[in-house]
């Protein structure tokens, strides 16, 4: 257990209120909570209230200094440590964690606005499952023999980069951090994690939590603003490796970044995914479907929501009618609630940016916007970031809403008649993350499957990441790939060639 003084309850509490102000302040280095170095910290705000409900410490180059001169010093003896026992360890972490789901999926509810049950305790218990998917895989950190000459004996074998700077997202972050803190540390590697300023708290405890089992110094993490805090990280001479999930434009300063330093990179940048439905499909099966598929419950706030729907025109008026049918049926209100389904917007400024391209799909002339579900009516409730689902019909191919990443509630459907002409209109777009098709005729799934520009292309299902299963897209959709084995060796090690002349 951790046996540094810590200002966090020991066990599991279900006040996320309580919790949140123990974690205020603080950064996590080197096996122990610290305060920035400045003094300075920023807000955390409820987003379904608009309340203050902690401070999260503001790093800057100089905590990320602290963080990583701490975690180079513990790699060098944290790769020493037996591949199996370093996977036995991040397990062990990962039977912590779900003695906390019930306490991580408050927070990260309260924190980030996503609705309990829908969403913020599933994040929490896949968190868990990632960390024992990735704990079980230190055995096969393994290199080969390679035939060069008799006299010859030629092996490879897997060593980890060093440290690791990771920096995540707010819409999953917990999730997102462990794909990348998993299979970084089984590998060998130490890790920096640099928090979302919107989303600081959930992934701290989780940092405390697992030092309760790791050696200090290799898992840290910082909290802060990207220009102050995340770039310096990934210019860090001593950083070996840097794994992202953001923006596309900050994608590319990343990549900037790295490539000056020559050091690898996975980036995660986002997509518009499509949605293929014709006429053949299970029609009530796709339907519930299509509300998993746009992840409606986060408020869209999901890289692979299926954000363009391509309906076959015998099925078309129908389908959109019976969506928005299903979707007013979803209960939008207090994410800590159990009857809710829907939660809030992130923040204000993604409120704004999703609320434009609302208003103008619907000054768009021969639109038509149907918003769905009802607005919450607590008055505890009326400064909170709510926003009506929407789907839109009749817009342009060439409209913003159809060309870039809303990151909201809100969906374009479209009507189709033949596979060659959804297809060009499925890959016309710069991003290539996930697609997703539904239909009973096996041929054309395997064909278009084959045909679609994207990372992971789903039949009849649209599953969130799910460990052991490759991620990762093309085009503008980012580099690399997660949440798998795959992922660890590729990403998180290189390779080296030994060659033993015995002649």
């Amino acid at each position: 257990m951790l046996d540094r003084p810590h200002p966090t309850p020991e066990a599991p509490t279900m006040d996320p209120f309580v919790l949140a102000k123990a974690l205020s302040g603080q950064h996590f280095i080197g096996g122990r909570y610290v305060p920035a170095r400045s003094g300075k910290t920023f807000p955390v705000v409820n987003p379904a209230t608009g309340d203050e409900v902690a401070r999260a410490a503001e790093g800057d180059a100089a905590d990320v200094e602290a963080a990583v001169e701490d975690a180079a010093r513990a790699q060098k003896e944290w790769a020493k440590t037996p591949a199996r026992k370093r996977g036995a360890l991040v397990a062990q972490c990962a039977a912590i964690l779900r003695a906390h789901v019930e306490e991580l999926g408050r927070l990260i509810a309260l924190e980030t606005g996503k609705a309990l049950r829908t969403e913020s305790r599933v994040e929490a218990n896949t968190v868990a499952d990632i960390l024992e998917f990735f704990g079980g895989l230190g055995g096969e950190l393994k290199g080969e023999t390679v035939p060069f000459a008799p006299e010859v004996l030629s092996v490879t074998v897997r060593e980890p980069l060093g440290v690791v700077g990771a920096i995540i997202p707010w819409n999953v972050p917990m999730l997102l951090m462990a794909l990348k803190v998993a299979p970084a540390l089984v590998a060998g590697n130490s890790v920096v994690v640099k928090s979302a300023e919107e989303a600081p708290l959930a992934v701290l405890r989780i940092c405390e939590l697992m030092n309760r089992v790791l050696p200090a110094g290799v898992f840290n993490m910082v909290s802060g603003f990207g220009p102050e805090c995340g770039a310096p990280l990934v210019a860090h001479p001593k950083v070996r490796k840097v794994t992202f999930t953001g923006s596309v434009e900050t994608g590319k300063i990343v990549y900037r970044t790295a490539a000056e330093k020559l050091i690898p990179v996975t980036l995660e940048l986002g997509g518009k995914s499509p949605m293929i439905v014709f006429a053949d499909c299970d029609f009530e099966k796709t339907l519930a479907g299509a509300l998993t598929s746009m992840r409606f419950t986060r408020q869209g706030q999901s890289c692979t929501a299926a954000s363009r729907i391509y309906v076959e025109r015998p099925i078309f008026q129908r389908f959109v009618d019976a969506m928005a049918e299903r979707v007013d049926k979803m209960v939008m209100g207090d994410p800590l609630d159990e009857k809710t389904d829907i939660g809030t917007i992130i923040s204000e400024g993604q409120f704004e940016k999703v609320s434009g391209f609302i208003e103008e799909g619907r000054a768009t002339a021969g639109a038509n916007g149907r918003a769905c579900s009802a607005m919450p009516t607590d008055p505890a409730l009326r400064k909170g970031l709510f926003i009506q689902p929407h789907i839109f019909t009749g817009l342009d191919k060439e409209s913003r809403l159809v060309r870039e990443e809303i990151f909201g509630p809100v969906t374009c459907i479209f009507p189709f008649d033949d596979a060659e002409s959804v297809l060009e209109e499925a890959n016309d777009s710069e991003y290539g993350l996930a697609a997703s098709l539904w239909t009973n005729n096996l041929k054309v799934a395997l064909n278009l499957a084959h045909k679609l520009e994207a990372g992971l292309v789903q039949v009849n299902q649209n599953l969130v990441v799910q460990a052991n299963l490759s991620y990762g897209g093309v085009k503008s959709s980012g580099l690399g790939k997660e949440a798998s084995l795959e992922a660890m060796l590729e990403h998180f090690t290189h390779k080296k060639t030994i060659m033993v002349n015995m002649g």
